[in-house]
């Protein structure tokens, strides 16, 4: 089992940048496939990046491709999602997730989110 936790998330500028962090607990963590996804007011939580576990290989949710970079640090039990040109569609609560899989599919675990508003 693994622990997530988020940061980095606030209050930007359309155009402007952040940079999500999820720690995670335990010595499991290179096993996992780690994810970002988010959920918008009203809407479903939806996919946006993933990593697989030693980082060779990345996925991205179109809507953000040429914006937004996925990494992880295996020392540091640390997935990032760097995030620029935002716009105010990217508004939403950023949710990291570990799992088997990849692409992600529904990961079993999951941090409690951090949020991103993009104002315009």
């Amino acid at each position: 089992q693994v622990q997530l936790v988020e940061s980095g998330g606030g209050l930007v500028q359309a155009g402007g940048s952040l940079r999500l962090s999820c720690a995670a607990s335990g010595r499991t963590f290179s096993r996992y496939t780690m994810s970002w996804f988010r959920q918008a007011p009203g809407k479903e939580r939806d996919f946006v990046a993933a990593i697989t576990r030693s980082g060779g290989s990345t996925y991205y949710v179109d809507s953000v491709k040429g914006r937004f970079t996925v990494s992880r640090d295996n020392v540091k039990n640390t997935v990032y999602l760097q995030m620029n040109t935002l716009k105010p569609e990217d508004t939403a609560v950023y949710y990291c997730a570990a799992g088997p899989n990849f692409p992600p599919g529904t990961p079993p675990y999951w941090g409690q989110g951090t949020q991103v508003t993009v104002s315009s």
